[in-house]
C-alpha cells in the first residue's frame, strides 16, 4: 500500500460547545494519509490515475469552512466520510487538531483511521 499525504491544511470554522465559541471562527489544522496504488499514476504520469490531493483539499477546506459543529469529533467524522466516499479511499488517518483549546498546551484534537488498511 501507498500513502499520499496532506500535513497541517488549515481551515476556519464554528466550532465549539461554549456560547463565545458559536459566535467566532477558529482554526483547525488537518494532516490526512490516505490509502493509495500509486503504481497506475507513476507509470502513465497521469492525474487522472492518481488521488488528486489538490481537489482533495479544496474539497475538505470548503466543507469544513462551510460547517459548524460543537465537536471536533463530529467534523473529524464528517471529514473522513467525503473523502471515502467522493474520492474512493478504502483507508484514512485523519488528525484533527483545534489550536489553542486548552491552555498551556499548543493544541488539542482527535486522531481517527476509519475503513480496512489494504
Amino acid at each position: 500500500m501507498d500513502i499520499v499525504f496532506i500535513r497541517e491544511l488549515r481551515a476556519d470554522t464554528v466550532i465549539g460547545v461554549y456560547d463565545w465559541e458559536r459566535c467566532v471562527r477558529q482554526s483547525v489544522v488537518l494532516d490526512l494519509e490516505l490509502a493509495s496504488d500509486n503504481r497506475r499514476a507513476a507509470a502513465g504520469d497521469r492525474i487522472g490515475d492518481a488521488l488528486d490531493y489538490a481537489a482533495l483539499s479544496a474539497r475538505v477546506l470548503a466543507f469544513i469552512e462551510g460547517s459548524e459543529f460543537q465537536l471536533i469529533e463530529t467534523l473529524a467524522e464528517r471529514v473522513a466520510d467525503i473523502i471515502r466516499q467522493e474520492f474512493g479511499v478504502s483507508w484514512l488517518r485523519l488528525r484533527l487538531a483545534k489550536p489553542g483549546a486548552v491552555a498551556r498546551a499548543r493544541d488539542v484534537g482527535v486522531v481517527i483511521e476509519r475503513g480496512e488498511r489494504p
